[in-house]
């Protein structure tokens, strides 16, 4: 009878520490490679991460930042990571060449690219390139960008000089050593221009010739992703996108928790600029704009077939 009691007694505390165990085994861990090091461009998932929301869809999120930003795609293509951060225009080639990945999720929306100009020299417009230096950082895709750019007005890359400047694209254009910079981000490049005092000018690239694309995506690996856990992510994600638009002040917080040295300027400019580019949906795909930016990449010569859709995009349901 005693024995009968006690039992009693203490299911309802055993069935509690049950429950909780499962619940604590119930998180779904994920790693997120990320496609850089942190910065404003990751502000949705931080927020996300800082205010629960991959906690309250039962995930433990995990995010890194590469020693080589060429990684994450490879590394989550081997299955060695769940998720990457990368680019659209990148996912196309990456495909194209055998990785097995497949984007399901957005994370900038627009764009960022621009053909970068001192607001003050002699380039007003794309057709004052004639003659002048140009200076890059990756060959390929914005060789790609620049050539469509140019064939808009009437110009080929035969009438400019490219000099590739090793990623130092503002310093080379501020020393005078080319006279534009094609692969400059709005939201950076601009701003360290106008913090050091010189006003730039910025040709956005799907202004001038080139289709709309998605500059910073989510991949996995389609042999290799649950589509519920990555559905639960998706979710959490727009819960961070949502709170962000709503509060950028607070989340602005939240984003620098713990990650003192990017409060300062140049990132606060960023941050602003940043805010009405990220995609408030996303889990949602634009099929035919995918099928547009992929014919774009054919007729550049970067792919040699534009594929399906369906072969590196998918939605979750």
């Amino acid at each position: 009878m005693l024995f009968t009691l006690l039992r009693r007694a203490l299911m309802p505390a055993l069935l509690v520490i049950l429950l909780g165990a499962q619940s604590a085994r119930a998180d779904d861990k994920l790693t997120v490679l990320l496609d850089w090091f942190v910065n404003p461009d990751h502000a949705p998932l931080f927020v996300a991460q800082e205010q629960g929301y991959f906690a309250a869809h039962g995930l433990e999120v995990e995010m890194i930042a590469p020693a080589d930003p060429n990684d994450p795609p490879k590394l989550v293509a081997a299955g060695k990571a769940d998720i990457a951060l990368s680019y659209q225009p990148q996912l196309h080639v990456q495909v194209a060449a055998g990785l097995p990945l497949t984007r399901f999720g957005t994370l900038i929306a627009t764009p960022l690219n621009t053909l970068l100009v001192l607001a003050d020299g002699p380039v007003k417009s794309i057709a004052d390139l004639k003659g002048r230096k140009v200076g890059y950082s990756v060959g390929g895709f914005e060789d790609a960008l620049l050539r469509a750019m140019l064939a808009r007005h009437g110009l080929t890359l035969d009438d400019i000089t490219l000099i590739n400047v090793n990623f130092s694209l503002s310093p080379a254009l501020l020393a005078g050593q080319v006279d534009a910079v094609i692969g400059a981000y709005r939201n950076f490049e601009l701003n360290q221009m106008d913090i050091e005092g010189h006003k730039g000018r910025a040709f956005y690239v799907e202004e001038e010739g080139v289709p709309s694309y998605d500059e910073l995506i989510l991949v996995a690996n389609p042999a290799h992703m649950d589509r519920a856990v990555l559905r639960r992510f998706l979710d959490a994600l727009e819960d961070g996108v949502r709170y962000l638009v709503n509060h950028p002040d607070e989340s602005w917080q939240l984003f620098i928790r713990g990650r003192g040295e990017l409060d300062d300027e140049l990132n606060r400019r960023a941050w602003r600029d940043t805010l009405a580019r990220f995609a408030l949906r996303p889990a949602a795909l634009d099929r035919a704009r995918y099928a547009r930016f992929a014919r774009f990449m054919q007729e550049q010569g970067l792919i040699e077939k534009a594929l399906a859709v369906e072969e590196y995009a998918t939605v979750l349901e």
